[in-house]
């Protein structure tokens, strides 16, 4: 009984970080740091960016290079992964996030230690 309503409860907190945001706007700014912050719910999709690294895809010309706390050698050959916020969904920093990469032994969580903005190179 313990266990189901342990599951329960674990299916129904993936669901509340997955829900967006009704009232979220556009592009989130953390008005307190000045940083470039983005909502979970804005990730369209990622790349892989070398060693321990991936661009995650936020909306039109908006994206971020996440870089591992460490080592995460699944990264390099997943062609799935999830975003497992330590808040609400807002994403400054790498402490406000984990990856979580498919192995062939199960999930393995990839502290993200870094997170800049990927500036997009001009037109020639």
């Amino acid at each position: 009984m313990i266990n189901r309503i342990a599951g329960v409860g674990a299916l129904a907190l993936l669901a509340t970080a997955c829900a967006p945001y009704a009232d979220e706007p556009e592009s989130a700014r953390s008005t307190t740091s000045g940083r470039d912050c983005f909502f979970l719910s804005q990730v369209s999709g990622y790349t892989h960016a070398g060693k321990n690294k991936i661009h995650v895809s936020v909306g039109p010309g908006r994206t971020y290079e996440f870089e591992t706390l460490g080592m995460c050698p699944e990264l390099r050959d997943a062609e799935t992964l999830a975003f497992d916020p330590a808040g609400p969904g807002t994403i400054c920093r790498g402490i406000d996030v984990d990856l979580i990469v498919p192995t062939t032994i199960g999930p393995r969580r990839c502290a993200v230690s870094m997170i800049s903005r990927v500036e997009e190179e001009p037109a020639e």
